[in-house]
């Protein structure tokens, strides 16, 4: 059992060492400490998406708070920076859904004690929970793509159900809606009356992706208009809507899924701990390997709460499940994403996996930076300003690798990926003609785009503009890049040269 004063000492240590000094804001906040009680402490900004080189193996105790990504910080967001005039068109975002209750129980043992009703007394909280919980009441006047109608809009259990979005989860989004709100809101993205055309929202049908999804809107627009917004159904965790037909694609993750098993029977040390754990709670280690216990002690551990024990025994079982144990497994999967990356069968898969997705975010960029053109006679309802798609990590995970973003962190709970769109100011040209001195013409700003993971900038960093050259009148991505990337670039890895071709290829 790991005592409450050790793990609020553990938890402080890693926290500060993982804090990097970037435009650092330093401000005195309360957080929870693992014990549950309140504590106030000082810090600074925000995590790196890349890990620091390491001279060391990492700490996978370490690496596991990062992905609890537990609200108890002032965060950086770098959304909505740009050079001075440059115009935003368009915003699209990613998000994994926030903190879960476990979606796996650990046999013989008590399930943590969380509650998952919502309230502006228990921790973390924020000043937008009570209006939120307010506004959610009011959904049924939003329209609703079956079988979204019938899912409920906030987390109502006082004890969590598997897979259940938490008060922590709520509260990681409404921080991300509110962190964006205030990065646009100098670049008044949105019109005062905006149509529903031009706000979509589309989400998974479980619960923690609807009502994560509603937690971010509500932060990024407080109140928003009900009888506006259309809450839209995908059916598939890769949003691959009318084009999920890809052979290759299921084919590949196949040889991904015997790599990850080959790695994990091959890792002697993780089959001891397993056979330790096993014979703690005095289980077959073939069952309590399928309970997946990691995803169980995770959640302890973002909640501070002690690990799972269990009476003694007269078979000899009994005892605690460690930390020691818990960091042996999370070891294995750090492990096994360095491998993953090495071997690449995965990165094939995921290009494949979410090519339908990007090719939807090129499309709606395309649709908006043409309504922008000068002359244009604007379309009636306007084109699809702000895209807000709630997902999974194994939504993220694959959109980050299929981006060449191989090297970012695991998506943590409540990760976001955006797209931004933004256009240059006109540039005057003056040219001169024979014996008529000189003419100026006006010719129309250049398209751009940035990719931001966390509110880090990453868009130099991904596969269609890491080689380009950036200069400092021209600091951003020129949006063709990432329009060849995905119409045609992203599949030589295939020798192929379209979605459909790469799709019906052997494996290579």
């Amino acid at each position: 059992m790991v005592s409450a004063a050790a793990a609020r000492l553990l938890l402080l240590l890693i926290l500060s060492v993982n804090l990097i000094p970037i435009t650092p804001i330093v401000e005195e906040r309360p957080f929870q400490a693992p014990d549950g009680g309140v504590k106030t402490a000082v810090g600074k900004s925000r995590k790196r998406v890349f890990p620091a080189p390491h001279t060391q193996e990492p700490n996978p105790v370490s690496e596991a708070y990062g992905y609890c990504n537990t609200p108890n910080r002032t965060e950086q967001a770098w959304e909505g920076h740009s050079p001075a005039d440059y115009k935003l068109l368009s915003v699209q975002v990613m998000i994994r859904h926030g903190d879960r209750y476990p979606l796996y129980s650990i046999p013989k043992t008590k399930r943590p004690a969380i509650d998952c009703t919502l309230s502006n007394s228990r921790n973390p909280s924020h000043p937008l929970l009570s209006p939120f919980i307010s506004h959610m009441g009011q959904g049924s006047r939003g329209h609703w793509e079956s079988p979204l109608g019938s899912v409920p809009r906030v987390p109502n259990h006082s004890s969590c159900e598997m897979g259940e979005l938490t008060q922590t989860g709520v509260v990681q989004h409404l921080r991300n809606g509110q962190l964006l709100h205030h990065a646009y809101k100098p670049h008044k993205l949105l019109p005062p009356v905006w149509t529903p055309r031009q706000v979509w929202l589309e989400t998974t049908g479980k619960s923690r992706t609807l009502q994560s999804g509603l937690a971010f809107l509500y932060g990024l627009m407080p109140d928003f208009d009900w009888t506006k917004l259309t809450v839209r159904h995908q059916w598939n965790t890769l949003f691959c809507g009318s084009a999920c037909d890809c052979p290759a694609r299921n084919r590949y993750l196949e040889e991904e899924q015997r790599r990850e098993y080959r790695l994990r029977v091959a890792d002697t040390e993780l089959e001891r701990t397993y056979a330790d754990m096993a014979r703690t709670l005095g289980l077959p280690t073939r069952q309590l390997r399928a309970a997946n216990p990691i995803d169980s002690l995770l959640c302890h551990l973002c909640h501070g709460l002690s690990f799972p024990c269990v009476p003694l025994g007269d078979n000899g079982s009994g005892g605690c499940l460690t930390l020691a144990q818990f960091a042996v497994i999370r070891r294995q999967q750090l492990d096994d994403e360095a491998d993953r990356r090495r071997v690449g069968l995965y990165h094939k898969y995921a290009i494949l996996a979410m090519y339908p997705y990007l090719n939807k975010t090129a499309a709606k960029m395309e649709r908006v930076a043409r309504s922008n053109e000068a002359g244009r006679q604007p379309r009636v309802g306007g084109e699809e300003i702000f895209t807000l798609s709630s997902a999974h990590d194994v939504t993220v995970a694959p959109l980050l690798s299929a981006l060449g973003l191989e090297e970012a962190r695991f998506p943590r709970f409540a990760a976001r990926v955006v797209f931004e769109l933004w256009k240059s100011p006109p540039v005057t040209q003056v040219k001169k003609k024979a014996g008529k001195g000189e003419k100026s013409k006006a010719k129309g700003g250049e398209l751009f785009i940035r990719v931001l993971y966390n509110g880090e900038d990453v868009t130099f960093h991904t596969a269609f503009c890491r080689s380009h050259e950036r200069h400092v009148s021209q600091p951003l991505c020129p949006m063709k890049n990432f329009l060849s990337y995905v119409r045609r670039d992203m599949f030589s890895v295939f020798n192929a040269t379209s979605y459909k071709e790469a799709c019906y290829k052997p494996l290579v």
